[in-house]
């Protein structure tokens, strides 16, 4: 999810007993509902339960709080961000390409394509899933994962490859 729809939510929106998160404040104004690993419930279970001891009369709903019990606001939890990438030696290798909390999405996008492509899947097919995943309005949005991203457009570009050599007939000549 984007770190701002995460910041949105409140306690009801986590269902830690069905596994699941319900955004109701997304970029596209869409309600989407998010299956969640086991260990990742197991996470927020530990949260919230730590949450509830720091902060046992919050100020509101939401879910994650600050050390005020107030809703985490998205500047503060960049810098705090900021601050424990540098504290875990995470740097940046570019201007543009720094460690940000948005890098988490970038990273499970990349890394379910990955997994897809290397499991024979049918990428095509599943993106789909991964688009509404990620709240995207369509696969066309998507797709930019692949382009973005050297190692999935190196398998993206060697299954098309393959297909291309088992048939030959339904592709246009080369150049």
């Amino acid at each position: 999810m984007r770190p701002g729809e995460a910041f949105a939510l409140d306690r009801d929106d986590v269902g830690l007993d069905a596994g699941d998160v319900t955004i109701t404040s997304s970029k596209n104004g869409a309600c989407r509902q998010l299956p969640l690993h086991a260990t990742t419930v197991a996470a927020l279970v530990g949260y919230a339960r730590r949450r509830d001891q720091l902060c046992p009369h919050p100020a509101g709903p939401s879910f994650l709080v600050s050390v005020r019990g107030t809703r985490l606001h998205p500047r503060v939890a960049d810098e705090v961000f900021a601050g424990l990438a540098r504290s875990a030696g995470l740097r940046a290798r570019s201007p543009r390409t720094r460690p940000v909390l948005k890098s988490f999405r970038h990273t499970f996008a990349v890394n379910t394509l990955i997994g897809w492509y290397q499991a024979g899947a049918d990428v095509d097919a599943r993106m789909p899933v991964l688009s509404s995943w990620l709240g995207h309005a369509g696969p066309r949005s998507t797709y930019w994962y692949i382009s973005a991203d050297p190692a999935l457009l190196g398998l993206a570009a060697g299954r098309m490859a393959s297909a291309r050599r088992q048939h030959p007939a339904g592709w246009p000549a080369e150049p």
